[in-house]
């Protein structure tokens, strides 16, 4: 289970943030966009660190 975790990580990530951000633009404005990039790309790389794994 937490290897599917692992990889779909970056996934999530990399098709969320160029999804959202543009669509956030669009609906309510620049300032919004630049909260929610900060939120998605904080929580991509909180995901990203607790998911790691590290060599042995």
């Amino acid at each position: 289970m937490m290897k599917k975790i692992v990889a779909f990580t970056p996934l999530f990530g990399a098709l969320t943030f160029p999804l959202i951000v543009p669509i956030t633009i669009s609906k309510f404005g620049v300032n919004y966009a630049i909260l929610s990039a900060l939120l998605i790309f904080s929580l991509w790389f909180i995901a990203m660190l607790r998911t790691s794994e590290m060599p042995h």
